[in-house]
């Protein structure tokens, strides 16, 4: 037969500190990915998306518009 090795103590101290710094890493590390994702992936692709759209963005023919339509209460419809 073989021996059966001692079983090992129970740590008793400390427990909640360990799993304090273990959690706050894990926490670093997921604050660290969403700020990359928020930045590279969402942020800069929306501020190109932003300037596209202003590229050809005509501020006096959009007002053209709205006024045919009506929307202004202080112009003429003509």
């Amino acid at each position: 037969m073989s021996e059966l090795s001692p079983l090992k103590k129970p740590q008793m101290r400390s427990l909640l500190h360990q799993q304090i710094k273990k959690n706050l890493a894990l926490v670093g590390i997921s604050v660290l990915a969403a700020g990359i994702y928020m930045r590279f992936i969402f942020g800069d692709g929306r501020k190109q998306k932003y300037a596209d759209f202003y590229k050809t963005y005509d501020i006096e023919k959009e007002f053209e518009r709205q006024r045919k339509k009506g929307l202004f209460d202080s112009c003429d419809t003509k």
